[in-house]
């Protein structure tokens, strides 16, 4: 039984450290979610406390993990466990019945689980998390209770560090489909054999004798049948498999006349710089000097230097005026500008459609330094 309560806490602690550490260095993107949730709820008006709340979230589970894996004060952070699952698992079982938002962000981008997935996997720590509170007197840390605590202490400790740094800068690491090294075009593509999306259709027909209306599947509606039923109506399709989603499926870059001209930009065998600000309004402008400067430079060296925005052509003409920007506004979808990049504005930079280097606004390089950086 000892052995089976370890196994339990160990996998418990786990789980609870690496959900809290996933979606720590990627704090942004814990705030997307708890914003997509809100509106899910209807209960926008809590958005602005997205980012704490994601802060505070993860915080939570790691040091709740931590404390589970060194045995710290388990009376006391064994509650902790049991609590988080028991609002947890149901929250996810309305999720999964509802289906207000595709992914819970459990675990940010670094594993996404099906709604049910979520569930079921939480039912398995429900169980866990009783486990180890119903028999937490008995847990103790391998390594000595005084190691332990050292050992939990410096993980908390650099686990702040790391959430400081993903805020100040990009997360640490990066599970998104835009990370470095990723080719766009190729992200984009489905393969040939790639099994597509099933749909189940439902038919009505109306007999032409009788006036009766009759519910049809696709086997067996009898649209060949025209002297006897007459089409009435049909439901909306129903998706019952889901096919192959490419990891990148919602990029555009919409120009003022309303062209997708992205081919442009992504088969350029040149630099092309891509400076990402979803919302020009709430954009930090602290680096813009830089930023003007090293688009400046790159225009002037061939290469393409544009900002992606889903803020209205007006609002950018405006910002340009009032900052001097000297590069052209393009439109793409705002979850797509926040997925490819956590800081606004942050910079990417491509070429042949592979991106290069990513860049926080804190993080602008100057022209020396890209040169330096990129000496071809």
């Amino acid at each position: 039984m000892t052995f089976i309560l370890h196994i339990a806490r160990i996998l418990l602690g786990i789980t609870f450290v690496f959900s809290g550490f996933v979606k720590g260095i990627d704090p942004w993107g814990s705030a997307y979610k708890f914003v997509d949730y809100f509106t899910a709820m209807g209960l926008e008006g809590l958005s602005p406390m997205a980012f704490p709340l994601g802060v505070l979230l993860a915080f939570a589970e790691f040091f709740i993990g931590v404390a589970l894996l060194f045995a710290v004060r388990p009376k006391i952070f064994t509650w902790g466990s049991l609590l988080f699952m028991a609002f947890f698992t149901p929250l996810t079982l309305w999720i999964a019945l509802k289906n207000p938002v595709t992914d819970c962000g459990c675990f940010g981008d670094a594993l996404v689980l099906t709604n049910w997935e979520t569930f079921y996997k939480n039912l398995v720590f429900i169980g866990l998390a009783i486990l180890v509170f119903v028999y937490r007197k008995k847990l103790t840390c391998f390594l000595g209770q005084k190691t332990g605590h050292v050992l939990a202490a410096i993980s908390v400790l650099l686990y702040v560090a790391a959430v400081v740094y993903s805020i100040r800068h990009e997360p640490l690491f990066d599970f998104r489909p835009y990370k470095v090294g990723v080719n766009i075009p190729e992200a984009m593509a489905i393969p040939a054999d790639a099994p597509r999306d099933v749909y189940e259709n439902t038919f009505y027909y109306k007999n032409r004798q009788s006036g009766e209306v009759k519910k049809f599947t696709e086997e067996n509606y009898p649209w060949q049948d025209t002297l006897h039923w007459e089409f009435h109506s049909m439901d909306e399709p129903v998706l019952v498999k889901k096919g192959y989603t490419p990891p990148i499926h919602g990029f555009s870059i919409e120009s003022r006349e309303g062209d997708n001209v992205y081919e442009f930009f992504l088969f350029d065998e040149n630099y092309v710089f891509m400076l990402v600000a979803y919302d020009l309004e709430k954009s930090s402008r602290k680096h813009q000097d830089k930023i003007n400067a090293l688009a400046s430079w790159a225009m002037e060296n061939g290469s393409s230097f544009i900002c992606l925005t889903s803020t209205l052509f007006e609002k950018c003409d405006q910002f340009a005026a009032e900052t001097g920007a000297p590069y052209e506004f393009f439109h793409a979808d705002e979850i797509e500008l926040k997925t490819i990049i956590r800081s606004n504005p942050g910079l990417i930079v491509l070429k042949n459609g592979t991106i290069v280097a990513k860049y926080h606004h804190n993080d602008i390089p100057t022209p020396e330094a890209f040169r330096e950086a990129f000496p071809e």
